[in-house]
């Protein structure tokens, strides 16, 4: 499965009240693995980013004065994350401003019909009722490293989540369960292999190793009656 993880940043909070995307983060997953492939653009919104906006993501009105506008990089946007499963983290805010921003185009379209969409906050919620899961929260959980996050940038959140999404569906991370000071259980941190790093090597049993296996089967088989490992299945 293709899965592009996804964040955007924006001038506001509500896209009715015409708040615009201002800048677009994607990396892609293929086999619960990064690619190495991403999609970044910062997008001129041709209106004012409020103040509150920028105290979070620190992308100002003058920085973004000479980027291009979303109908220039609609077309390559759209062919990046077409088919595609996208993992995002409050996936209804994120889907609402591209909705928004593909509605002022012709064709207009509608990312669900074009992509899946799996929500990571709704997940973190089932999985840990009752705490905490705002992005830097799982990542203290899950021992992701976000020291560079001072502000949020889109790529840069993308890629951070996408450390979030593969321990927040990939079972046991750590063998520690020590409690923190703030009651989360404790996880080592992640460390990526290279994606081209060398397969392992099959170490198959020798002929000898067989035949000792078998003849501890007869043995078990003797005392016990029944052998599971030689029932049929």
């Amino acid at each position: 499965m293709r899965q592009i993880v996804l964040d955007t940043e924006t001038t506001g909070i509500d896209p009715a009240e015409g708040h615009r995307i201002i800048e677009i983060g994607c990396v892609e997953v293929m086999e619960r693995q990064l690619t190495g492939r991403h999609y970044h653009v910062y997008i001129n919104p041709d209106r004012e980013v409020e103040e509150e906006a920028i105290s979070v993501h620190g992308i100002t009105n003058e920085f973004l004065a000479d980027k291009p506008r979303f109908a220039e990089v609609a077309e390559e946007f759209f062919e990046f994350i077409k088919g595609a499963e996208l993992v995002i983290h409050n996936a209804a805010f994120d889907v609402g401003f591209m909705d928004a921003e593909f509605a002022r185009l012709k064709p207009v379209r509608k990312v669900a019909d074009h992509c899946g969409v799996l929500d990571t906050l709704a997940i973190a919620r089932r999985k840990h009722p009752g705490q905490k899961n705002n992005l830097d929260a799982l990542c203290k959980r899950y021992g992701v490293d976000n020291s560079n996050r001072e502000l949020h940038g889109a790529l840069l959140d993308a890629e951070i989540l996408a450390d979030v999404f593969l321990l927040l569906t990939g079972g046991q991370t750590a063998l520690s369960l020590d409690a923190g000071s703030d009651g989360e259980e404790g996880v080592q941190s992640i460390r990526r292999l290279p994606a081209d790093r060398p397969p392992l090597a099959v170490v198959r049993a020798s002929d000898d190793e067989l035949a000792a296996h078998e003849a501890f089967l007869d043995t078990v088989e003797k005392a016990a009656g029944e052998v599971l490992w030689r029932s049929s299945t």
